[in-house]
């Protein structure tokens, strides 16, 4: 059974794509192809020209460490650990010296409002701030492209406004790249476009219209 059916899907840099569509549509299988998670059996993948599923496991891991940033649902944090470390990982695999890891770190907590909880582990943390740090460690490391799957479905209503809001302001200030799959109309409603997938196919792609107010 093939999860995806020849689709062709073109994202500019700086685009924010709200991904949508039923359980079993394609639509995370298309995000973990984005992602450098799976590869394609058919068709073409490129990033920045570059052919993906012609890179070898190591050169796609160095791609998603350099390039890439993710959020999930489930937020994916460190339980033992700290904000600041939590947020200082991805600078670790990179081999970043540790005062700079740390500065770059707090950078990245304070962008997303949380300089004054660098200290406190996630079991000291709410819902909304638990995903704000994972949006922190996301940037930390300045990727050109973010995955975010499901990014608001643990939180409440005021939280999940709260994180799209952060997502846009992302987008439009710094020019990330957002890709975010989610169920939500009220939530796709922050993105720039929505990409609607049926049986694995895209079945819609249409600009947004006038944005929710971050």
């Amino acid at each position: 059974m093939q999860a995806l059916r020849g689709i062709d899907l073109r994202i500019e840099r700086g685009d924010f794509v709200a991904v949508m569509g039923p359980s079993g549509s394609g639509k995370s299988t298309c995000m973990n192809i984005i992602g450098c998670l799976d590869t394609p059996t058919r068709g073409a993948y490129l990033f920045e020209g570059v052919e993906v599923g012609a890179l070898t496991r190591d050169q796609r891991a160095l791609l998603r460490r350099h390039y890439l940033g993710f959020v999930f649902q489930g937020f994916n944090l460190l339980a033992r650990t700290s904000a600041l470390e939590n947020v200082e990982l991805p600078l670790i695999y990179r081999g970043v010296p540790p005062a700079l890891r740390h500065r770059q770190a707090r950078q990245a907590l304070a962008a997303v409002g949380l300089e004054d909880w660098a200290d406190h582990t996630p079991g000291e943390l709410s819902g909304g701030q638990l995903q704000r740090v994972a949006m922190a460690r996301a940037i930390v490391s300045e990727p050109t492209v973010l995955l975010a799957d499901e990014p608001t479905g643990n939180l409440d209503t005021a939280r999940s406004h709260e994180i799209m809001a952060l997502l846009a302001r992302f987008n439009r200030e710094r020019g990330l790249t957002i890709v975010m799959v989610t169920h939500e109309r009220e939530m796709a409603a922050y993105a720039r476009r929505v990409v609607r997938f049926v049986d694995g196919r895209v079945a819609a792609d249409e600009a947004n219209g006038e944005r929710a107010a971050p």
